[in-house]
């Protein structure tokens, strides 16, 4: 069977969601797309063009039929930034299904849970329908859930920064609590990073850097899915329990 996720009413076969930053042309950022296999991309609505035709527009090299659109609030700093920013894409190219960041300073780039709070209560009343990043805190993201937020994404580590899932206890404890999916969003370095997410019981894994800060950004892609393929499986096989001593795979009764 297609194992398969939804958000918001859309289902999806692809766990893996990837960015539009960073690479060296539309062009790369298009073929690693297609050799990660997502279905999803996050287009930082203050930075890719995506609606003046008298410059490179990234809708020429990754078909907004064929791939979901998910704008970004990327470098907004407060909630009212972030708000005019989404209602923007929407007068842009009608999207509603959105992803909202509300930084809390440029250094660790990490999330404004306040202002994050509030711009999700006014985007969900406005009928848009965020996914929501934010703090590896299970609290919190019980409260963006309750404040309409259709998904939440919980750093694994800084934005950028490759160093992988650092709190594994709290991202399982948000999985354990959500009615939404879950997905881990930012520091993820390469692919058992990835698959760490899954095996975690994540709904799926949104990465950017990791992918285009490769030295071979394609062949990274296709890892990237792989792993995340992988990680999916483990965490739906079950995995065996941990042991403090040893158990041998062959029987030690009845050795010749």
């Amino acid at each position: 069977m297609t194992d398969i996720w939804s958000v918001a009413g859309r289902t999806f076969t692809s766990r893996l969601i990837v960015g539009t930053g960073k690479y060296k042309d539309f062009e790369q950022n298009a073929a690693a797309v297609a050799a990660s296999g997502a279905e999803i991309v996050t287009v930082a609505v203050r930075r890719v063009n995506v609606s003046d035709p008298t410059a490179p527009m990234l809708t020429d090299y990754i078909d907004p039929k064929k791939v979901t659109y998910l704008p970004n609030t990327a470098g907004c700093f407060n909630a009212d930034d972030a708000i005019r920013t989404l209602r923007l894409a929407r007068e842009a190219g009608g999207w509603d299904l959105v992803k909202l960041e509300v930084l809390g300073e440029a250094k660790t780039l990490y999330p404004n849970m306040r202002e994050t709070l509030e711009a999700t209560e006014v985007l969900a009343k406005e009928g848009f329908l965020p996914m929501v990043y934010c703090v590896d805190d299970p609290i919190a993201a019980k409260q963006l859930e309750d404040a309409g937020a259709v998904a939440v994404m919980p750093l694994g580590a800084p934005i950028g920064s490759g160093l992988g899932i650092q709190n594994r206890v709290t991202i399982r404890l948000i999985v354990e609590g959500a009615s939404v999916p879950v997905l881990v969003d930012a520091g993820v370095g390469t692919a058992s990073d990835a698959a760490v997410a899954m095996e975690l019981g994540c709904d799926g894994v949104l990465m950017n850097t990791a992918i285009a800060e490769a030295k071979d950004p394609i062949r990274m892609a296709r890892a990237m899915k792989l792993a995340v393929e992988a990680g999916r499986d483990a965490y739906l096989s079950g995995r065996m329990g941990l042991r403090k001593y040893a158990d041998p795979s062959s029987p030690l009764a009845g050795l010749i």
